[in-house]
């Protein structure tokens, strides 16, 4: 089949390769740097698996600026454009995802198309209903940034919104390319997977803030906190994943989720959805104030990314602490060898490692390194599990 992916991001490039495997696949994208290096048989972002297939597989994949030659002949396209989430209007932001859909439906009206970046509740009955068309079905994806093709190849399950013969082959496309066998296949409908997504990255959300306030509980009342969450993580019912505590949970998608979530909530009572939201800042205020307590000169910023194996800064978590520091009038110092600049908003960085660990008095860093052992002492971590 001929398949368009509209947007090389995470999603974007994660599907292109794993669909490029047995079928032909054109990526478009506005960024002339992420085409070029597409065609380039090179990753434009940091993930272990997408740069070892594009060198080492044989991938029936291109990529161009040009969406309206792009799509003539293609039988599915797949929109994984970005969706922000408007603080004013507390929605995401869907202009450009309709935007493509009209284009699509303008350009090739034949065309499947399916939604992969993240939407309200609803949105889909909605566009169709708009835009006069029953083209468009919506499929959530579920990847982690730094391991998107990875998430792909084995995917916990492949949900598409839609009961019909074109979603079963889409689904069946995923499946095809993926190295687990026996996926799990769900078929639901419109609203339904619309709200999977939502709830699933909700979900994970509360599962960071609870360790995190049981973490805050803990050193507030001067207690392992570490013991704590191994006695509770031993219930088969809860787990030892998902539970080492952090500044917070960030990243692209549980931020602008969970806040998504509870606007649709608007209508219907609620007190966990507006908990999950409120314990994100709540956390980082507490964690702030122990900093600031310590009374640094100078606090050095250990990474901006929001994990190792990345080179994503949206909405990681470290850059609310660091916000909160430098409203107190502290200076802050920032080591981030993913970016090439200077400043960071009005930080300076410091490019040389062992400059920063000189001139920091408290390093903060969301995640232990290696490369901070030898000024331990610095580091202020609530990284449990990575100690060093």
């Amino acid at each position: 089949m001929k398949i368009v992916i509209v947007g090389l991001g995470y999603v974007g490039l994660s599907n292109a390769v794993l669909l490029a495997q047995h079928n032909e696949v054109i990526g478009v994208d506005i960024s002339k740097e992420r085409v070029d290096a597409l065609n380039a048989r090179k990753s434009p972002i940091i993930d272990a698996e997408l740069s070892e297939y594009l060198t080492e597989k044989d991938l029936n994949v291109s990529a161009s600026t040009d969406l309206k030659t792009s799509l003539t002949g293609a039988e599915y396209v797949i929109v994984s454009t970005p969706t922000n989430y408007d603080e004013t209007t507390n929605f995401f932001d869907t202009s450009v995802v309709e935007a493509v859909i009209a284009q699509v439906i303008e350009s090739e009206p034949t065309a499947c198309i399916v939604v992969k970046s993240t939407i309200p509740v609803g949105f889909m009955d909605d566009v169709r209903e708009r835009l006069k068309t029953d083209a468009v079905i919506f499929s959530p994806e579920f990847l982690r940034e730094g391991k998107a093709l990875y998430d792909n190849l084995y995917p916990s399950r492949i949900i598409v919104g839609e009961k019909s013969e074109r979603a079963e082959t889409f689904a069946n496309l995923l499946a095809e390319g993926a190295l687990k066998s026996d996926v799990e296949l769900l078929f639901t409908g419109a609203r339904e997977a619309e709200a999977i997504k939502l709830f699933s990255n909700t979900y994970l959300a509360m599962r960071v803030a609870f360790f995190n306030e049981l973490d805050s509980y803990a050193f507030a009342s001067d207690m392992n906190s570490r013991e704590i969450i191994e006695g509770v993580s031993l219930d088969p019912r809860i787990g030892n994943h998902y539970n080492n505590p952090s500044f917070g949970y960030g990243g692209y998608c549980l931020p602008k989720d969970s806040k998504q979530l509870l606007a649709n909530y608007e209508a219907v009572p609620q007190n966990m959805m507006r908990a999950i939201v409120d314990a994100n800042s709540t956390r980082k205020d507490f964690l702030a104030d122990v900093i600031i307590k310590k009374r640094p000169k100078t606090v050095g910023i250990y990474r901006l990314v929001m994990k190792a194996e990345s080179d994503n800064f949206r909405q990681s978590s470290i850059q609310g602490i660091m916000k909160r520091i430098k409203a107190q009038g502290i200076e802050v110092i920032v080591y981030e060898p993913a970016l090439l600049r200077d400043i960071y908003f009005n930080s300076k960085i410091v490019a040389d490692l062992n400059e920063f660990k000189r001139k920091a008095d408290v390093i903060v860093a969301n995640r232990m390194s290696d490369e901070l052992v030898d000024c331990n002492y610095k580091v202020f971590t609530r990284d449990l599990f990575n100690e060093h």
